[in-house]
């Protein structure tokens, strides 16, 4: 296997691996909270925190505790586990420190838990046989990834917000739209550089 530099993670999972545009994990909260930039970039902060450190977290209980255990069939519990437990701490870190954040994010906060983009990064870290190092950078990159989708749909939803659309494709309808519209953008990075 070819060992692939960290560097070449990060930038692979923002451009031409990024979570929302080629592989479409983490959509309910992408279409749901993409309407305002402020809100849409908090939530990508929150999601990019509890990706990079979710997929150190569960590299180290995967390879520490289930392999020698020879218990991997359990990670997704434990991954889900793990992954909740750390967005209840920063829930109640956002909750306490940052309360009109809070209150803006509401309940797509706590759903951060369910979203499949950060099960998703733990599943591929292990699938791709990450080290510890790629580990971190594809988590990073992958919520810088997420960051960005999700800030430049809310852009152009601002945007479009005065536009005449067609009755039956306001909402989620012009959203899904305009999330292949980017993907199909984004799959020009591809040439650049890629990772599988």
């Amino acid at each position: 296997m070819i060992e692939i530099h960290p560097l070449v993670i990060f930038f692979a999972s923002i451009f031409t691996n990024n979570m929302i545009l080629s592989n479409f994990l983490g959509m309910c909260s992408f279409i749901a909270v993409s309407s305002e930039i402020k809100t849409s970039l908090s939530l990508g902060q929150a999601v990019t925190f509890v990706l990079a450190t979710t997929s150190v977290l569960n590299y180290i209980v995967y390879y520490t505790i289930l392999v020698p255990l020879g218990l991997e069939y359990l990670r997704f519990i434990v991954f889900i586990i793990v992954i909740a437990a750390f967005v209840q701490l920063v829930e109640m870190i956002i909750e306490r420190y940052f309360e009109s954040l809070y209150y803006s994010l509401g309940i797509f906060l706590p759903l951060i838990t369910v979203n499949c983009a950060i099960l998703g990064v733990s599943l591929f870290m292990i699938i791709r046989e990450y080290n510890l190092i790629q580990s971190f950078a594809f988590g990073v990159g992958s919520g810088l990834g997420w960051t960005l989708a999700i800030v430049a749909m809310a852009g152009i939803r601002k945007k479009i917000m005065g536009a005449k659309i067609p009755k039956g494709l306001e909402g989620a309808g012009i959203t899904l739209i305009i999330t292949g519209i980017m993907a199909l953008a984004f799959l020009g990075f591809s040439g650049i550089v890629q990772i599988q």
